[in-house]
């Protein structure tokens, strides 16, 4: 939102087009290690072998910083092409450069955290990311304002340096926090250890590259995203700059405000993992479909309100965020659809919970391959354009979702109660109805902003009353909603 204050949608553009190359970077020089060193870390800690531990980061170290190396060089001799040829948008070329030393950092980080989380001490990386958010906000602001006189792309580049700067002071303090609590010296014998360390790398990649595997579809295909927009927005006629603006409300003002409430559905799938597994390690299948169910619910529940804002006051919204209310068109589309997404993270943890991680990937990877071919064959239509890759988007996350639930179905005899769904259709559609009217009738010769808020709320109460009226949310949950890490019940 600051950042579309400042540079607007265009801006925005191209500070979300250097975006995926810098995440697939990045997710190519971790290559799953903070999950395998954290694994290593905690069996050699069990044992009590010290020179192990140290074997372990001296290994992981020497792996992320040549991967690191090797990808920042590629990175920046390749972004001349990437910015002019692939994104279609020379000026992009500026962002990406800016964010290329964020990956020798990140990839020193990530081996930290491996470290602290197979040591049972989550307290560093909660801190550090608290930091690293901290920093990036209040430079965000500071360096786009300070570059944007030299140009936009320059103020695009600004926002990605306050990237680098919060992952900077992220990587300070948890090296502070190594070098306070560590009980060996990294750096004696470093060589030493790293010429004996073959069976160790082995046993990181073991445990690394499959985990890869399933992230690099996502990456991937985010990275693929801006380039196949981009190049079908180029077919159809839509100038360069028109483009990098219809591309920067999109993926910067549209897709985070629909994934906002994923933020619970992830404490959900969090909750949800662990006691699947469980339930299955007993062989307990009435427990299986009761947790999802629950999951489900709650995540509908959660999603629900938003979907219901989202899609009656779409332009309230776009106005008063980020100055788009021409943007407002794309949530009036995905709005009605975001349900969908919303219980994708559920449903994901379901399928890894019952040991069907490998059916999940090649969902994904189908979802991938489809959303992909539908911003091209869509957004390449004139009559589309940018609208065409909104609703490819849409495809892909919708497919995934209903793979995603055929597979549970198929393999634990899971399915939604048509019971819930009717309730859910009621409590959606009614707070709709009612929330049009609201949004019709109900004006205040007060503050345009306070007005939204009181019908925001107003709408929220709705939502609220038929939620208990339908019996949607039960008391016990109520109890214990606030810690989302424990409405899964035990």
């Amino acid at each position: 939102m600051v950042m579309a204050r400042i540079m607007g949608s265009e801006g925005v553009g191209l500070y979300m087009m250097a975006v995926p190359t810098m995440l697939l970077i990045l997710t190519l020089t971790q290559m799953g290690l903070p999950v395998a060193i954290s694994k290593l870390v905690a069996e050699a800690e069990a044992r009590g072998e010290t020179s192990k531990i140290k074997q372990i980061l001296v290994v992981s170290l020497a792996i992320t910083i040549s991967l690191g190396a090797v990808f920042t060089t590629t990175m920046i001799l390749t972004a001349p092409y990437v910015a002019s040829h692939l994104l279609t948008d020379s000026r992009a070329y500026y962002a990406l450069i800016a964010v290329a030393p964020i990956v020798p950092i990140v990839a020193v980080s990530a081996v930290l955290r491996g470290y602290f989380q197979g040591r049972q001490n989550m307290k560093p990386t909660a801190y550090s990311q608290m930091l690293e958010q901290i920093v990036r906000i209040t430079l965000v602001a500071v360096l786009s304002t300070a570059f944007l006189p030299l140009g936009i792309e320059y103020a695009a580049a600004g926002a990605m340096l306050s990237v680098i700067a919060g992952e900077f002071v992220s990587l300070i303090y948890m090296l502070f926090l190594f070098k306070r609590k560590k009980s060996f010296k990294l750096r004696r014998k470093f060589f030493a250890y790293l010429g004996e360390g073959k069976q160790t790398s082995k046993q990181l990649l073991k445990i690394a590259l499959p985990t890869t595997g399933s992230r690099l579809i996502g990456t991937v295909s985010l990275f693929f995203e801006p380039i196949i927009v981009a190049q079908s927005l180029a077919i159809a006629g839509v100038a360069t700059i028109v483009a990098t603006k219809q591309y920067g409300e999109l993926a910067g003002f549209i897709i985070p405000l629909l994934t906002l409430p994923t933020f619970i559905t992830f404490s959900l799938s969090t909750s949800l993992l662990p006691s699947i597994s469980e339930a299955a390690a007993k062989n307990q299948q009435h427990l299986i479909h009761a947790r999802l169910e629950q999951a489900m619910r709650l995540s509908f529940i959660a999603g629900g309100l938003a979907m219901v804002v989202l899609l009656v006051y779409p332009e309230q919204i776009m106005s008063f965020m980020y100055h788009a209310p021409e943007a407002s068109g794309f949530l009036k589309i995905m709005a009605p659809f975001c349900l969908f997404l919303y219980i994708q993270g559920p449903l994901q943890a379901a399928l890894q919970a019952l040991d069907l991680a490998k059916p999940a990937m090649y969902n994904s990877l189908f979802g991938a391959i489809i959303k992909t071919a539908a911003i091209f064959v869509l957004a390449t239509r004139p009559e589309f354009g940018i609208m065409g890759a909104a609703l490819a988007i849409v495809i892909g996350f919708v497919l995934v979702t209903l793979l995603h639930l055929a597979t549970i179905a198929k393999n634990a005899g899971f399915s939604i109660e048509l019971k819930m769904i009717g309730k859910l259709v009621v409590l959606i559609g009614g707070t709709i109805y009612a929330s049009t009217m609201i949004e019709k009738y109900a004006h205040f010769a007060i503050n345009p902003l306070l007005e939204l808020m009181i019908q925001l709320s107003l709408t929220g109460s709705i939502y609220i009353v038929l939620m208990f009226v339908l019996n949607l949310l039960k008391a016990s949950e109520v109890k214990r909603f606030a810690v989302f890490g424990k409405v899964i019940k035990k």
